[in-house]
């Protein structure tokens, strides 16, 4: 019985051999096939994604292999070997489709991490703005976007009302490179953040730090396909009606007659004097066109 059981140990470890054996050889027949076609054909052989990989997402045997390319257009920083592509445990710094070519640009450098400063352009810098539901698009402005930035504010100076208010364009056709901790371009479902992370120019976060103490910020979600710059105009109310029509300021009211009626100047310290009053009966004598009035005296 124990012999019985050494003989099929040993006849399952030789078919499992036989199954290795026959496996490499099916791959390496597979893979010199692949090369033979390359050469015959003038393609090179990159390094390309073989499944959807993520940002921050380690490159390893199972998401890259290597791919047929022709010779002549082989995209700046491809890999040729998976060993290279593999090389200090690099991870993706942006999201890589399946079938696309894996690029130095795309992948982590000796420090193997994920950065979101190594997405930056040179003269770019990363800079944060409070949004809502409402001034973030209702939550459709997503990481890979462009948007424009607005700038809702009073109108300056000291003939305004607390209610007068106007709009700015501050920015046009920004990209947004994540919104609240989420970066990564392939998570395309909307959802409402607290704050959008926009790629701009010194100036540009200079412009928008002193936005964000003046004002309100809203973001106005662009077509991917329209990024030219537009003509700015500042809109304030006014620029709400397709009319003219305002209301003029009341005129001053008139003063009253007897507000206009001024009292007799009296001097400090003096009784006003008034005219005395007969207090008799009295006559009237004309001389002419003029009269006088004389008190008479009783004979009593």
């Amino acid at each position: 019985m124990q012999t019985r059981n050494m003989i099929l140990l040993g006849v399952a470890v030789l078919l499992g051999l036989v199954a290795v054996f026959l496996a490499n050889s099916y791959f390496s027949g597979v893979e010199q096939k692949q090369q033979q076609i390359a050469e015959e054909q003038k393609l090179a052989r990159i390094v390309v994604a073989s499944q959807d990989v993520g940002f921050g997402a380690p490159l390893n045997q199972q998401n890259i292999r290597l791919a047929n390319w022709p010779a002549n257009s082989i995209p700046a920083g491809a890999f040729t070997s998976i060993a290279a592509a593999m090389k200090d445990n690099r991870v993706a710094l942006r999201p890589i489709v399946i079938g696309e070519p894996v690029l130095a640009s795309k992948v982590s450098g000796a420090d193997g991490r994920a950065t979101l400063s190594a997405n930056l352009p040179v003269g770019k810098v990363a800079f944060a703005i409070p949004i809502n539901d409402v001034s973030g698009v209702g939550g459709f402005a997503r990481p890979g976007d462009r948007v424009d930035v607005l700038l809702t504010r009073p109108i300056p100076g000291g003939g305004s009302a607390g209610t007068d208010k106007m709009t700015d364009v501050v920015l046009e056709a920004v990209p947004v490179l994540g919104i609240d901790q989420i970066s990564d371009e392939l998570q395309t479902k909307p959802a409402p953040g607290k704050t959008a992370t926009l790629e701009v120019d010194t100036i540009g976060a200079q412009k928008l730090a002193l936005a964000i103490q003046l004002g309100a910020l809203s973001l106005a979600l662009r077509n991917v396909a329209d990024q030219a710059a537009g003509p700015q105009q500042t809109v304030i109310a006014r620029n709400l009606s397709n009319s003219n029509y305002f209301i003029r300021p009341s005129a001053p009211a008139a003063p009253s007659y007897a507000a206009a009626i001024q009292p007799p100047m009296r001097l400090p310290g003096l009784a006003p004097t008034l005219p005395s009053r007969p207090k008799g009966p009295t006559m009237v004598v004309f001389r002419g066109s003029q009269s006088s009035e004389y008190e008479v005296q009783r004979g009593w």
